[in-house]
């Protein structure tokens, strides 16, 4: 089974691209979609769209995982936000695959065992649960990749 994850922003989406084996997780790729904050917003979105079809071209997921929306306290860069994760929608429904969303304390909870954990907490568990050389970089991919991890532990059971 190959799984994506994504974690959908307007400046950088970072993408994570994993296998299960058995009891088994398998880094296969991951990376982020760097846009330039100056650039314009349609320009940025589509870049995302593009880069997120080249990965999905590329590997071929079965199932893909995205974060979900949550409330901050600054409504336009949740409304930026929103238009990326609706081009990675968009990306994923234009494949046909299957999409489930998990918010953020539902991934940390996964990864970690505590839903308020910290970045580098994740990033910790990501390396260690993968058995990694090093965390991968940048943040965002893998948060991506930690966001397939929850993915593959509320479908497919332990990570």
């Amino acid at each position: 089974m190959i799984i994506l994850g994504i974690d959908p922003g307007s400046v950088i989406t970072g993408y994570g691209v994993i296998t299960k084996q058995g009891r088994h997780c398998k880094l296969i790729e991951c990376g982020a979609i760097r846009t330039k904050s100056g650039q314009a917003l349609p320009d940025r979105l589509k870049q995302i769209y593009d880069g997120l079809c080249q990965v999905i071209d590329t590997h071929k997921p079965e199932q893909v995982a995205i974060e979900s929306m949550f409330a901050g306290r600054y409504p336009k860069a949740a409304l930026t936000l929103g238009h990326a994760r609706g081009v990675a929608l968009l990306a994923v429904a234009n494949r046909d695959l299957p999409v489930s969303e998990y918010a953020p304390r539902e991934v940390k909870m996964a990864v970690v065992g505590v839903g308020a954990a910290s970045k580098e907490q994740v990033q910790y568990m990501v390396r260690a649960i993968l058995k990694l050389p090093r965390v991968p970089k940048p943040a965002d991919a893998a948060d991506a990749v930690a966001i397939a991890l929850c993915h593959t532990q509320r479908t497919l059971g332990r990570i």
